[in-house]
């Protein structure tokens, strides 16, 4: 069955071009698991799912595969990423370093509309029911994420594209795929406002040491999760 228009998500149509909506509605599926982590890509079944021209469709997988949520091996051709506890494991080693220096760099550059911002964000997310009962603390994509968020901040394009663009997909399909349940949930959410207070106060450094620190916690949580269920 062709997937219709309709099947595209709100806001990624009018001016985008096929490759820009089939990489749009591919990158959902793979996140949150519509396409399972590590099956095979086939090409022929894709385009005629689509309705989609060979060139249109690989350059959204080209696409996908510079996210790290594609790769090819030799002769057996594209897949999705499989998600593994090293993978999980490896990406918040790097999230920590690279957090945390994003968060210095937010302190030194922050605005005033970047900290209003901020809190804004962070009260929204104080409204849901399951951060409330404190059994899970979900965040939307792109700018309502405090994590993507901070980064942005930061001002640092290099930053800005390793954490925003390469990394970030990869690790919400982690996030979607593992769950957002967390005994963390009310924990995390201070820890997000004790973040926010240090970047207003223009102290990189303390922002730093609680970035690293929030993330090194959120690691060990889910290394926790991860034993359980081996």
């Amino acid at each position: 069955m062709n997937t219709t228009e309709a099947e595209v998500p709100k806001g990624t149509r009018g001016s985008q071009s096929l490759a820009d909506r089939l990489f749009l509605t591919l990158r959902r599926e793979i996140v949150e698991g519509h396409m399972a982590a590590g099956s095979k890509i086939s090409e022929p079944e894709l385009a005629r799912r689509f309705d989609a021209s060979r060139g249109s469709l690989r350059e959204a997988l080209m696409r996908l595969e510079s996210l790290g949520l594609l790769e090819r091996r030799v002769n057996v051709g594209a897949r999705v990423v499989d998600l593994t506890e090293r993978g999980l494991l490896e990406l918040y080693d790097v999230r920590e370093a690279l957090e945390g220096m994003a968060c210095r760099l937010a302190a030194q550059n922050r605005t005033e509309e970047d900290v209003v911002e901020l809190r804004q964000m962070l009260a929204r997310h104080e409204q849901q029911e399951e951060l409330q009962a404190g059994t899970a603390y979900y965040q939307p994509e792109g700018d309502f994420d405090f994590h993507f968020r901070i980064v942005q901040a930061s001002n640092n394009d290099l930053l800005i594209d390793t954490l925003c663009n390469r990394l970030y997909y990869r690790v919400r399909m982690y996030r979607y795929q593992l769950g957002m349940a967390s005994p963390r949930a009310h924990r995390a959410f201070r820890e997000h406002s004790h973040i926010i207070d240090a970047i207003e106060s223009g102290d990189g450094e303390l922002a730093e040491i609680l970035m690293r620190r929030h993330i090194r916690a959120s690691r060990s949580n889910i290394e926790n999760k991860l034993s359980k269920q081996n």
